[in-house]
């Protein structure tokens, strides 16, 4: 079941209790406290609502009109007066007595308030004002509006019966059971009618709710009922509660009045197009002769239009035509020139190449002689120039050779000198690569 139709149910269940609650709070009748005041009773009802903290009237479906009864009260302690007026029904009891000492209507009497009692109750007609939210067969929603008015037929019955004690309006119980059982009762009748019947034919309604009330409050032959009197049973007005389905039931009634309309249109409409019709085929064959000449006249136009085009065509063709060709002769010879270009490059760099490849020969053949000359220079160097250059190269051999852990001194001498020499200096090497090695 969808949110929308939860939501709907629970509105409609908070809404069947808020009334059950005013129901049961109409039910109940206000009564005075218990205080004794010498006002007349009619002063007395005011200051008792007053003093509960009701309204004067309660306005949800209650008598139209109704308040309490002006009676007056005059005297002292025991010895007191109660004048009722003429269109007000009293019942007059006392201790010790069954039956009521004054029962009637405008009747006024001697009062003992230590041993007597008294209820006082409008005769006037009731009016109740009744709002049904029914169901129908369909399963709609549909609020019905009426009323009914009642009267007191027989005092001494409805007395017995009905609950007059309220001290603001006396009827008011009395109009809220009624009223009660009028909703019952339509609702009852507008679950077994369609919406069609409850909208055109009150009269089974009225019919049913009639025959209800009458049978609660007059009886049935066998029993004397409440002691009231039905005296109308009317049905105002009904109201289906949903806009679209009034929409709905609306739509043929005004679909028929619609097709009505439209025939009535069509048929005026008729003679204006037979009427339109023949002053449309002549501007027709008119307009078609005109036509047929406009039409000729843009088709010799569009005739020389095309020849023009296609002679532009064809002249601009062979313009493009030997234009390419130029073209194709200009890159021709174009082509040519680059390649002889090309090649005079490519033979200048094959020269240049030659000529550095002679050079580089030549410049090697220059080195190789010279370091001929030079290895025979060295070559014819004397033993003098020889330890010469030794002398100068020792400094540099003895710092790239490797330092020694420890100093061996040796001792060179002898008559040849150079030979000695050369002799120390393998012996001075040969230590050196010995304490290298360990």
């Amino acid at each position: 079941m969808s949110t929308a139709t939860e939501s709907l149910r629970n509105d409609y269940l908070e809404q069947v209790v808020r009334q059950k609650s005013q129901l049961e709070n109409d039910l109940k009748a206000r009564r005075a406290p218990m205080v004794y005041n010498p006002a007349p009773a009619g002063a007395q009802a005011r200051i008792a609502a007053d003093e509960i903290g009701f309204d004067e009237l309660d306005r949800s479906g209650g008598a139209v009109g109704s308040s309490a009864v002006d009676v007056r009260v005059s005297g002292f302690w025991r010895w007191k007066n109660v004048v009722v007026p003429p269109n007000a029904y009293v019942v007059h009891t006392r201790r010790g007595h069954e039956e009521p000492v004054h029962l009637g209507l405008g009747v006024s009497f001697r009062f003992n308030p230590a041993t007597d009692s008294f209820l006082v109750v409008p005769s006037a007609m009731q009016t109740i004002i009744i709002n049904a939210n029914c169901i129908c067969r369909e399963r709609q929603g549909v609020l019905v509006q009426g009323y009914v008015q009642w009267i007191i037929q027989d005092f001494k019955t409805a007395y017995r019966k009905l609950d007059f004690s309220d001290v603001v309006d006396p009827m008011r119980v009395v109009n809220v059971q009624l009223r009660e059982q009028a909703e019952a009762a339509i609702k009852d009748t507008v679950a077994t009618m369609s919406i069609e019947d409850v909208l055109s034919d009150k009269q089974p309604i009225i019919k049913e709710l009639t025959t209800r009330l009458r049978h609660v409050a007059e009886g049935d032959g066998q029993d004397t009922g409440l002691g009231l009197r039905i005296v109308t049973v009317q049905i105002k007005e009904a109201v289906v509660s949903s806009p679209r389905v009034w929409e709905m039931l609306q739509r043929p009634f005004r679909a028929e009045r619609s097709k009505e309309a439209r025939l009535a249109e069509l048929t005026h409409e008729a003679v204006v197009r037979t009427r339109e019709a023949e002053e449309a085929k002549s501007a027709a064959a008119q307009r078609i002769a005109t036509e047929a000449d406009v039409a000729r006249l843009q088709a010799e136009t569009a005739a020389a239009t095309f020849d023009r085009e296609q002679s532009e065509r064809v002249r601009r063709a062979q313009l493009e035509a030997e234009t390419l060709a130029r073209s194709v002769a200009h890159e021709k010879e174009k082509l040519e020139k680059e390649s002889v270009l090309s090649r005079m490059r490519i033979e200048m760099q094959l020269i240049e190449e030659g000529m550095r490849m002679e050079a580089a020969n030549r410049q090697t053949e220059k080195e190789i002689a010279l370091e001929a000359a030079r290895r025979k220079v060295d070559n014819d160097l004397s033993l003098t120039a020889l330890q010469m250059r030794l002398i100068e190269n020792l400094p540099a051999i003895a710092e790239k050779m490797p330092h020694p852990k420890e100093l061996k001194s040796v001792s060179i001498g002898g008559n040849d000198s150079l030979g000695a020499l050369i002799a120390g200096l393998m012996k001075v090497v040969e230590t050196m690569r010995a304490g290298k090695a360990e």
